[in-house]
């Protein structure tokens, strides 16, 4: 398991940057000017235009940058892991110390800050699971203090389909929903803005190469089918949520809008920060064969480190830094992102480039961990003081949320996810 033999840019910010250094690269939809979105990939501070360098790729790398035309990047998603491998191996080259593309630097890229990111792929499907289990054990003591987890979770990843038209990339703000709610005490609900939003820290999982209808997806094959990963935050209006539910599961309370982090970081960048999946508790049942891989189990984990921190309208006002509301890590998931797959498509549901999934909140098993409001308060009975004097059970008007993630392992160059970021305001 080993990074590039380029170590090192001549894009000089790159070189130890924390998110995008060279070992990283990438890829995002952009706009800059007013211009149509197209196809960049981060580099430090800056992003390289893929179309402006077009005369710098040949062979199955051009073939994935032509691929990415249009402004989405579902075709090249489509294309699988030989030409995203091919693209990537190119752009070492091009990027690294020495590269001749140097003197292009004025016409191939453009700084971060200038430029207007977008949703990296036309989602024609998003699907939302609940697989960090200390998550779903924290909330179940919430409402079930006897049996947290239902039988069936640690046998089936649990999900819900989600709405894809409502997702948006990082910097959007979050309106705050309305609905129906049963306020305590009453037996009849009332209908007004949600008074109990709330975040959830989650991982996004781009799907590449997908399957026929009627098809599967081998479990042992599922890994091939991810194109990457981002950070997503799947606001929650728990009051709604908590009156809607039941029989069928989430609906307006989680559709309102679900905030992206706008960089598709593949799975070639994360290899170095593969780890075994974390071994079940003793007792627990071993995965049906259809969920059960070797390989998977040895190598289908990933060790990334999630965090949220919160800033007030007040804290931003009186320049205070943002306060930590959780650090945890993916390695909390009680299943691989293969076995979502796998799952998913068993029962010959059609999978195709560029719909989502989240994972569920990835909650840590200590406090400081949690990766919802909703366990960081008890359910809203015990209250977040801030440096700015306020306090918090639940998010209010100009509070906003920031997810990040950072892969660290010694003797390999560290790499982030950038920014999720959404600010809430009032309700019309």
């Amino acid at each position: 398991m080993t990074q590039p033999t380029f170590t090192r840019s001549w894009v000089a910010c790159a070189n130890g940057h924390r998110d995008f250094p060279l070992q990283n690269l990438p890829l995002g939809v952009f706009s800059i000017k007013g211009s149509a979105p197209r196809s960049g990939v981060a580099i430090g501070d800056y992003i390289l235009d893929l179309h402006a360098a077009l005369d710098a790729f040949e062979g199955e790398a051009r073939r994935a940058v032509d691929a990415t035309a249009g402004g989405q990047l579902n075709a090249f998603f489509e294309l699988g892991r030989g030409p995203r491998v091919a693209l990537r191996e190119r752009l070492l080259e091009l990027l690294a110390e020495g590269s001749q593309l140097q003197a292009r630097e004025a016409e191939v890229l453009h700084l971060a800050a200038d430029c207007q990111m977008h949703l990296p792929a036309r989602i024609n499907d998003y699907t939302d699971f609940y697989v960090g289990i200390e998550h779903a054990q924290n909330v179940g003591k919430l409402f079930r203090p006897d049996n947290p987890l239902l039988p069936n979770y640690k046998y089936v990843p649990i999900g819900y389909h989600g709405r894809a038209s409502t997702i948006r990339p990082s910097g959007t703000e979050v309106r705050r929903p309305k609905g129906q709610t049963l306020p305590a005490g009453q037996t009849e609900p009332t209908f007004g803005p949600c008074a109990r939003l709330d975040y959830e820290l989650e991982l996004g999982i781009w799907i590449g190469q997908g399957n026929a209808m009627g098809d599967s997806i081998a479990i042992g094959d599922a890994a091939e089918h991810i194109a990457g990963f981002c950070l997503l935050n799947d606001w929650s209006a728990r009051d709604i949520q908590a009156w809607e539910y039941q029989p069928l599961g989430p609906f307006l309370s989680k559709s309102f809008i679900t905030s992206i982090s706008p960089w598709v970081v593949t799975a070639e960048a994360l290899e170095p920060f593969r780890k075994p999946q974390p071994a079940r508790p003793e007792g627990d049942p071993q995965p049906l064969p259809y969920l059960l891989d070797n390989r998977d189990q040895k190598a289908g984990a990933f060790d990334i480190e999630l965090e949220v921190l919160l800033t007030t309208a007040s804290m931003r006002e009186q320049n205070l830094p943002a306060h930590r509301l959780a650090l945890s890590n993916s390695l909390h998931m009680y299943w691989t992102v293969a076995q979502l797959v796998a799952h998913h498509s068993v029962n010959g549901c059609q999978l195709q480039a560029g719909d989502l999934f989240g994972t569920g909140t990835l909650s840590g098993p200590q406090p400081g961990q949690f990766g919802s409001l909703l366990e960081i308060t008890e359910g809203g009975k015990k209250a977040i003081e801030l440096a700015s004097g306020e306090v918090r059970k639940f998010l209010e008007d100009g509070d906003e949320i920031i997810l990040r993630a950072r892969c660290s392992r010694d003797g390999f160059a560290s790499i982030g996810f950038g920014e999720c970021r959404g600010t809430v305001v009032a309700a019309r």
